[in-house]
């Protein structure tokens, strides 16, 4: 049966081999507010976390006062995007862009002048509601945003529903359209969700690819549900292919369920860092070639004020200072907190 989306499809990676064998930890990575993946800057804070990654210390929630739209009590998935080298009347220097989950949800957009916030919300939101330009759904959420430099463009990536991500583009951040969907449950097998995508710059060899995108998908092959796939495009807008297989399963953490990637590089390898079902944040390296799965342990582990649940981290710097931007607390009742590498 054709695809229902033309330009994606479920394939298996050209000159690709199985991952092999579990093999001891590498090198530093961290991730950029630019979009892409980086490593720490020189004189980066001490290393105590796996792989050499810094230990992060709560500073402040995101928000210093209730927010106008939040139909639902709850605020997710944050995106932190610096700005100030890329548009022109930017309302802030960093945007941050976050949703609830539950319906109707809605993309929302906050910005401020410092990584660390406080972030002031933008009296639009939700600049992306449910009502889009082909359908109806019940919700969209987990934004996530690209700035492609080709195009000079932001491209938005979110589901709405659970089993479809879609992507938008932008040129100033704000005023998203074009909305297309790129990833449904109907091009990766044995799959009945297919969300929480985010898209990073990293080239695999012999994929002729640019883009690659982590998302979750609920897994009907057992061991374990809630796995992270992976998929890759030439130019992040279109032309999707993705693996069948799960790129990190829950089973080397001792879980049942992870989700809400993030791509990590440093010093030639590269690593994935994502939310597990114990309420905690953890590492895998996944190799340049995505070709490994070396579980690394705990990346991350909440405090008593994160209420017993840390997840979907967003990297920056801002002055030679790393941050980490997550959403924190229960799901369906969580929050979005800044923390500073130490």
């Amino acid at each position: 049966m054709a695809h229902p989306y033309p330009n994606a499809s479920s394939a298996r990676p050209p000159e690709l081999s199985r991952r092999g064998l579990l093999r001891g930890a590498a090198l530093l990575g961290a991730a950029s507010a630019t979009g892409g993946v980086g490593a720490l800057l020189p004189g980066a804070p001490a290393l105590a976390g796996p792989a050499g990654f810094p230990s992060y210390r709560y500073v402040r929630d995101a928000f210093d006062r209730p927010l106008a739209y939040n139909p639902t009590g709850e605020t997710i998935f944050p995106c932190v995007r610096g700005v100030y080298d890329k548009i022109t009347g930017a309302k802030g220097r960093y945007y941050l862009y976050y949703a609830p989950h539950d319906a109707p949800g809605g993309i929302c957009l906050a910005y401020a002048d410092r990584l660390e916030g406080p972030y002031t919300e933008h009296p639009g939101n939700p600049i992306v509601d449910r009502v889009l330009p082909t359908t109806t759904v019940s919700h969209v959420s987990s934004p996530h945003v690209v700035w492609n430099a080709s195009s000079r463009e932001f491209f938005l990536y979110f589901h709405g529903e659970n089993t479809t991500t879609r992507v938008a583009r932008s040129r100033d951040g704000i005023t998203f359209g074009d909305e297309t969907p790129i990833l449904s449950t109907r091009l990766v097998p044995n799959t009945t969700e297919t969300s929480y995508a985010r898209v990073f710059e990293h080239r695999v060899t012999g994929l002729g690819n640019k883009y690659v995108m982590l998302y979750m998908g609920a897994h009907t092959v057992r061991p374990g549900t809630r796995k992270i796939f992976w998929g890759w495009s030439p130019n992040g807008w279109d032309q999707w292919q993705f693996a069948p297989d799960p790129l990190v399963s829950p089973a080397g953490d001792g879980l049942s369920d992870i989700s809400a990637p993030h791509l990590l590089t440093r010093n030639g390898t590269a690593y994935v860092v994502y939310h597990g079902g114990d309420g905690r944040m953890h590492l895998t390296e996944v190799g340049n070639a995505f070709d490994r799965e070396v579980h690394l342990g705990v990346f991350h582990s909440p405090i008593a004020s994160d209420n017993g649940r840390v997840a979907s981290p967003s990297f920056g710097t801002d002055g030679g200072v790393g941050y980490m931007i997550y959403e924190a607390g229960p799901r369906l009742d969580a929050r979005i907190c800044v923390a500073r590498a130490i």
